[in-house]
């Protein structure tokens, strides 16, 4: 029996906005290290086992990648700043692509500072990262206002082709040993690999199709609320599109205007097609006091450190030069613990029955038509 988080998925993308938030806000290495803690805490406590949940550690291995490349890149493009730690050999790049100078000196402070930055884009990558391994993306999806519904759906499906197709795969690998006594034939391998894959995943889109047109699923014509909605979208992309030209005019009145007529058009457009699209939601999940508990926990954290900031709190922010120890305050501090909020709430046992249980175990049990169905008002089988 594996277990399941207590938590709305919007509660769980509520505490990742959160995270990543106070990074941005506190992106000194001590504050940003507390909260990719804090993301490996909730991650150990409430991820289930399952494919998105042990895909945590490798999204942070390529955040670091591509950290310590841009590290590189930083060191070997920037000079003039610092004591030189070591040189390099050197050439021009053409006027072309910029001229400048890539290698000469490696500089500490260069290298540092830039390490500190992409120590942030870490910080961010495993908020968002722990958000995919403890969140449910059908729950998120079908939370979705309704004027995304065939938006969701697609990313649903997107979603379940990726973790259906490897245990595809692995189904596939371990008949053709059961075929062959646990001998290894190289001979044809692939041939037998591919066909059973391709032939299960035909068999999942015709299933979704099928489901998809006993629903009758996109077959009504637009309603007249779906029309003044298109209306109403394609007039705020005018609108935004003109306050965009108005900024670049540096009309800032103009600007702001069109900014708020455009914003409010787009909010009735979504609201009006919302109403307009009738869509039967399966055993849709309710907020719990604990939503609430963890939610307004969690938003404390960039409040507090906001108010620390406009504070003028130095050690919010850390340079290299000149090369000192990161500080710490209070205020920031406690800030940062306030993403601890889901710690607060205990895993419970996922029941088949039970509603939400379904969307952890079809990322296990393969049928990527699961999570698709139920969004377009179809039980699981």
């Amino acid at each position: 029996m594996h277990t399941r988080t207590p938590l709305h998925a919007v509660t769980w993308l509520i505490w990742a906005l959160a995270a990543a938030f106070t990074v941005q806000l506190a992106p000194s290495p001590v504050y940003v290290a507390i909260v990719i803690g804090v993301c490996a805490l909730v991650v150990e406590l409430h991820a289930p086992r399952t494919a998105f949940s042990r895909a945590f550690p490798v999204i942070l291995g390529l955040a670091v990648a591509f950290g310590l490349f841009r590290v590189v890149l930083t060191a070997l493009t920037s000079h003039g700043i610092g004591a030189v730690w070591f040189t390099l050999p050197s050439f021009q790049l053409p006027t072309v692509l910029g001229g400048f100078t890539v290698g000469g000196t490696i500089e500490g402070p260069v290298v540092l500072q830039a390490a500190a930055e992409a120590f942030v884009i870490v910080g961010v990558i495993a908020a968002f990262g722990a958000f995919n391994a403890c969140a449910s993306h059908y729950e998120l999806v079908q939370s979705a206002p309704r004027a995304f519904h065939e938006l969701g759906l697609v990313v649903t499906v997107g979603i379940a082709f990726v973790p259906s197709t490897i245990l595809s795969i692995q189904a596939a690998r371990e008949a053709d040993r059961a075929r062959t006594g646990g001998r290894v034939v190289r001979r044809g391998r692939l041939l037998r690999l591919v066909i059973p894959v391709l032939e299960s995943g035909l068999e999942r889109a015709v299933a979704l199709a099928e489901s998809m047109d006993s629903r009758g699923f996109a077959r009504s014509t637009a309603a007249r609320g779906e029309q003044v909605s298109a209306w109403c979208g394609l007039g705020a992309l005018m609108a935004l599109g003109g306050a965009f030209i108005a900024l670049v005019g540096r009309a800032g009145a103009a600007a702001l205007g069109l900014s708020i007529a455009g914003s409010s058009l787009l909010v009735l457009a979504v609201f009006l097609a919302s109403r307009a699209t009738e869509r039967v939601r399966y055993r849709p999940r309710p907020l719990t006091g604990a939503d609430w508990l963890v939610r307004g926990i969690a938003v404390l954290a960039p409040i507090a450190v906001g108010i620390a900031a406009l504070a003028g709190d130095s050690s919010l922010t850390w340079v290299a030069q000149p090369l000192v120890w990161p500080s710490v305050s209070v205020l920031p501090l406690v800030g940062t613990l306030f993403l601890l909020a889901p710690m607060l709430v205990r895993p419970v046992a996922a029941d088949a029955g039970e509603p939400g249980a379904d969307a952890y175990s079809t990322t296990e049990a393969a049928p990527a038509t699961t999570g698709a169905r139920a969004l377009i008002g179809v039980k699981p089988e």
